[in-house]
């Protein structure tokens, strides 16, 4: 990709890539009240509401960054 400013908004406890078609992949530090526990919810979201989730540990985030970039790397992408 040419720029990854323009597609990506990172902050803090929060993130946001711009897929197109008006498609957000959003990457969010919650809580959960029941577990007492946090967590990161990966979400396909499109006009404010959220297609499909994904509930991830935060210990295997940057696991999972790493993995990402080694496939991606690995299938020239």
């Amino acid at each position: 990709m040419a720029d990854n400013e323009e597609i990506a908004d990172i902050g803090e406890n929060y993130g946001e890539i711009k897929m197109g078609a008006g498609w957000f992949l959003t990457i969010t530090l919650a809580s959960s009240e029941r577990y007492e526990n946090e967590y990161i919810e990966i979400a396909k979201e499109r006009g404010g509401q959220k297609k499909a989730r994904f509930n991830l540990n935060p210990k295997y985030a940057r696991i999972l960054g790493e993995a990402l970039i080694k496939f991606a790397d690995e299938n020239k992408l």
